[in-house]
């Protein structure tokens, strides 16, 4: 308890790690678990039902575990907000719970650099080791794959994904679907070629990048039709890269559909 400072707020009903610290002015609320090695910065407010894992850090102003920002949304629902471990959260970010309109809760997986401003909306999933710049935006329903990074003032429309290892520059406005390992800039966001400094920071070797690469120029630059071009990417599907481009589109095409 020597960790709380004595200006917090802990409201009975949070179950905090012993070793969890807490900054001057905190709020955390009722329903709210904290795992052990976590630091809470000044004036951050925590609401509950919400679960924060391992090893975070959440800087001052953030607003973790509110009430989504949806008018179907009934107070006293019982959704859900779950952080897992080692995520850095900056000034200002708002993490949203889940709505019974969909899966009930919002879930950010472990290893992500959340920036200042950042707004993840209720019922969206964030996988692992992503990136967040300042200002970038999701509504409600967006998943967003490992190892994705969203440049500042990323826009991301409801119920898109963005693919593993994709890149979108400043100010992109994405109404669609991005696929693995593809860049996108602009408003609306098109498609810019393969994240290929990416996909060399995180191991993928010559080979693997050219055979992503011409898997792009299938998907993008032969002018195919949309089922052409995965058909000939199915040919390839027995690369694991391929194959993960070729079922990330066609999941897409049950919903938004991919940018092209």
């Amino acid at each position: 308890m020597s960790k709380i400072h004595k200006t917090a707020i802990i409201d009975p009903k949070a179950e905090l790690a012993d070793d969890v610290e807490v900054s001057p002015y905190a709020i955390i609320g009722a329903g709210v678990k904290i795992d052990s090695g976590t630091w809470i910065g000044p004036h951050t407010v925590i609401e509950g039902p919400t679960t924060i894992g391992k090893d975070n850090r959440i800087f001052q102003f953030a607003s973790i575990g509110a009430e989504p920002q949806d008018k179907k949304y009934k107070k006293g629902e019982q959704t859900t907000l779950s952080i897992g471990d080692r995520n850095v959260i900056r000034e200002s970010v708002t993490i949203n719970r889940g709505t019974s309109q969909d899966i009930g809760k919002t879930l950010i997986g472990n290893g992500n650099w959340i920036m200042a401003y950042v707004h993840i909306a209720h019922d969206c999933i964030v996988g692992n080791h992503t990136i967040f710049a300042n200002n970038a935006t999701l509504a409600g329903h967006v998943t967003i794959h490992d190892y994705a990074i969203l440049g500042g003032f990323t826009l991301v429309h409801q119920f898109c994904h963005v693919g593993e290892y994709s890149f979108t520059g400043m100010g992109t406005q994405l109404g669609k679907d991005l696929p693995p390992f593809v860049m996108a800039f602009g408003a609306p966001g098109i498609p810019r070629g393969i994240n290929n400094e990416g996909l060399k920071r995180h191991g993928f070797d010559d080979d693997s990048r050219k055979k992503i690469k011409n898997a792009y120029r299938t998907l993008y630059r032969k002018d195919l039709p949309f089922n052409e071009a995965i058909e000939q990417l199915q040919a390839e599907s027995s690369d694991s890269s391929i194959k993960q481009m070729v079922d990330f589109c066609e999941r897409s095409q049950s919903g938004r559909g991919i940018i092209r």
